[in-house]
């Protein structure tokens, strides 16, 4: 607007110009108009990391490099002759092999577990409880958990959990042997038969009466209400009878091949009548070791201690033998990792836009429908973070191999951690292949670094 003598009012359009000249002036002399502390400042702040960084991951970094190229001792420089044996090595081949077996099962199945772990968390009441304890091998140092495992791994099921569970199941569906250590005595008549039974030699005729001295069982092993033996009664026509006991008194004394007063019977022993190869009577001792073989032919048979009186116990899996062993340290590994990767995936679920899931459940889809097309999809980067960096701390496995594995089996488990420590510390003295496997484990862990590193930059841009 114009005074009445049509000059411009000081608040026209000159008044910004003045506005930004006055800014001007009071801004500081020299200012760079940068926000934030100077970049002098923030390197003071970031020189502790970096001076740790470089003596702890840098320097260690580029003198195992430097040490590859020397000898056992240090004293020679062999360029990359040691290389030239680490690759050449079959101890290098059978840890690589497993490495790769590692990789490709290990991060697979502990994803997995932590997926399904994650979704039950979420349709459960006490969800918190059972994150706790799923997270909880977390905070076992990985020697402890091999220590543990080591024990559940045992193959004598009084000890090992695993075969103890297998055992129990196993007796309950096919009770095991009830005389697994008899034995005959030297002299007594009878022979072992092919398939792991006792025969009476010679043939036995209806109406005759056997006695079948058996040692080598324990009196505490003995069933329960088993009585002192007995001398078979007389077999009547078509029958043959005898009595199945053992043949030692405690303290001594005694006679061999004779029931002596204190002497058991060995009750539940299956005794067979055989005839041309076939069986024609069976039957069970009593609790005084007694039996009788009734409706027989009036013809000679033989008389047999079936094989299933001695066959000896289920022991379970043999986890730690050479075929078994890296399935049950991975057995390990999951035990450890899941709750790692539930905790993770479980972040992620609970981000999934609710209206997707019930979009999906309106239209009709199944649970499983709704979990394999909309949950999974939506989680798969999260899914990817977890499988990359287990896949990195996989490649870094040593001490679940080194305590579960027992010496004899070792070299069947070995992985390229464990085979640098041993070639290095564990006996072969040898540093610099010991350098030059340790380079490359660092270059086998490298490119999923890179790719992880880079992810994240992608979703923070």
């Amino acid at each position: 607007m114009a005074d009445t003598d049509g000059a411009p009012s000081p608040t026209g359009p000159a008044a910004p110009e003045e506005g930004a000249a006055g800014a001007a002036e009071a801004a500081p002399s020299g200012g760079t108009g940068r926000l934030g502390p100077p970049p002098g400042l923030a390197l003071v702040f970031l020189l502790p990391a970096l001076l740790f960084l470089g003596a702890f991951l840098v320097y260690p970094i580029l003198f195992s490099m430097y040490r590859s190229l020397w000898d056992a001792a240090g004293t020679e420089f062999v360029w990359l002759d040691n290389y030239r044996r680490m690759f050449t090595s079959p101890a290098t081949f059978v840890a690589l092999r497993n490495n790769v077996i590692w990789i490709a099962v290990a991060p697979v199945v502990v994803t997995m577990a932590g997926l399904i772990f994650a979704v039950l968390t979420e349709r459960i009441r006490w969800a918190t409880a059972f994150k706790i304890v799923v997270f909880m091998p977390m905070a076992v140092s990985f020697l402890a958990s091999g220590v543990i495992f080591r024990l559940v791994y045992e193959q004598d099921p009084e000890r090992g959990l695993a075969n103890a569970m297998i055992t129990t199941v196993q007796d309950t569906i096919s009770p095991a042997a009830a005389y697994p250590g008899a034995d005959p005595r030297p002299e007594a008549p009878l022979e072992e038969t092919s398939g792991g039974g006792y025969e009476v030699t010679g043939e036995a005729e209806p109406g005759e009466t056997l006695q079948i001295p058996l040692v080598g069982v324990r009196s505490d092993e003995l069933p329960e209400g088993t009585e002192n033996a007995a001398e078979g009664g007389s077999a009547g026509q078509n029958q043959i009878s005898g009595t199945v006991w053992l043949d030692f008194t405690r303290g001594g004394g005694g006679e061999e091949g004779a029931i002596d007063p204190e002497e058991p019977g060995l009750p539940a022993m299956e005794v067979q009548a055989v005839r041309d190869g076939e069986v024609v009577a069976t039957a069970h001792t009593e609790a005084d070791g007694t039996f009788t073989l009734a409706d027989l032919a009036d013809e000679p048979h033989v008389v047999r201690l079936a094989a299933d009186n001695f066959t000896e116990p289920y022991q379970g899996v043999t986890w730690l033998g050479p075929t078994l062993i890296t399935p049950a340290i991975m057995g390990a590994y999951l035990w450890v990792w899941a709750g790692f990767a539930m905790v993770l995936i479980a972040a992620g679920l609970s981000a999934i836009p609710r209206e997707s899931l019930e979009a999906a459940r309106v239209d009709g889809a199944t649970e499983w429908q709704v979990f394999r097309r909309v949950t999974v999809p939506l989680l798969s980067p999260v899914l990817l973070v977890v499988v990359v960096t287990l896949m990195i701390y996989v490649l870094k496995i040593f001490d679940l191999v080194l305590v579960i594995a027992p010496g004899s089996v070792q070299a069947d488990a070995n992985v390229l951690a464990l085979q640098m420590w041993r070639v290095s510390f564990g006996g072969g003295n040898d540093q610099g292949m010991g350098s030059a496997l340790a380079v490359f484990l660092l270059v086998l862990v490298v490119p999923a670094m890179i790719f992880q590193i880079r992810r994240f930059r992608r979703e923070n841009a």
